[in-house]
């Protein structure tokens, strides 16, 4: 996984809790190799082009996905990969909400 470069002025969990990024790096941390054509991840969430890639730009800018745009044959190709900075935010983001759902169930609250 490429390294990432994180900004250390963004506040790394409003990224992820955003629905639409965090079922992009879920997704490509799902993939055996952490990477995924974006004609793929497109078709696998069934966001528009448009969406994707405003969505792709940002996980990009804070060093979450790194983007990679070459030929293939004739045809272009990108392909999006999870950076090892972005697996380690995502990752942290999960433990924390499954610590804030053994909580609640622990309280005795409405989920069970």
């Amino acid at each position: 996984m490429p390294r990432g470069t994180k900004n250390k002025s963004v506040n790394h969990k409003k990224v992820i809790q955003e629905r639409s990024r965090l079922m992009i790096l879920t997704k490509l941390a799902s993939s055996p190799v952490k990477k995924m054509s974006f004609t793929d991840l497109k078709e696998t969430l069934g966001f528009t082009a448009g969406n994707l890639s405003v969505h792709l730009k940002y996980l990009e800018k804070v060093g979450y996905v790194s983007i990679e745009k070459r030929f293939e044959g004739n045809k272009p190709l990108t392909t999006i990969c999870l950076t090892d900075d972005g697996y380690r935010a995502l990752e942290e983001y999960l433990k924390e909400m499954e610590h804030i759902i053994k909580s609640l169930k622990e309280s005795g609250g409405f989920y069970e």
